[in-house]
């Protein structure tokens, strides 16, 4: 009885040590198979430094210059304009779909006529608001294309979609809101920071 005792005593601890081994080996292995999809999940360095705010220097932008910079992987427009632009936005607001920029595509200190912090500087994405094209860039006055009211600003040739120089939509176009201004902040006169909206980022 002593030995048949004796020898289950072995045989359990036996079991217990290879239960143990096993579940040890089981959970290295399932760390080593789960690390590599949990690290697919975490952004990449790429990945954040395509989200990273962008610092802007626009000391060299003349007025009636167009800038273009790349933040997110899109195309932001920085637009230093004229008196004569900064005139033009009162006089289209009745051909515009939504003048004041009720729809939400702007931070609420670029709510107002020119859409901007400074007035005479127009940051906005380059991207139409239909199909997510590129508009161009059309400062020229009453072009036979687009109407004798044209007073500048940007059209879309995809499906001709218009926006003044605020970014601020046509009625009757294929394109449902304004252009998108992003998160900006003024580091100093001359110096812009794209996609935040603090100093500190």
């Amino acid at each position: 009885m002593a030995d048949s005792f004796t020898i289950n005593e072995k045989m359990s601890g036996r079991r217990k040590f290879l239960v143990a081994v096993t579940s040890m080996a089981g959970g290295v292995a399932g760390a080593a198979i789960a690390t590599p999809f949990l690290l697919s999940m975490m952004p990449s360095e790429r990945a954040k430094a395509a989200g990273a705010p962008v610092e802007v220097d626009i000391s060299k932008l003349e007025p009636g210059m167009l800038l273009m910079v790349e933040w997110r992987g899109k195309v932001v427009w920085v637009l230093n304009r004229t008196q004569e632009m900064l005139a033009s936005l009162e006089k289209v607001e009745p051909q515009l779909a939504d003048p004041d920029s009720d729809k939400k595509q702007q931070p609420d200190y670029a709510k107002n006529r020119t859409r901007s912090i400074k007035p005479e500087i127009l940051v906005a994405e380059g991207v139409c608001t239909h199909l997510g094209c590129s508009p161009v860039f059309r400062k020229d006055i009453a072009p036979a294309d687009l109407g004798s009211d044209w007073l500048g600003g940007f059209f879309c040739p995809c499906h001709g979609s218009k926006f003044d120089l605020a970014g601020r939509v046509y009625k009757i176009v294929p394109a449902p809101t304004n252009m998108v201004v992003p998160p900006h902040v003024y580091l100093s006169d001359t110096r812009l920071l794209i996609g935040s909206e603090s100093e500190a980022a």
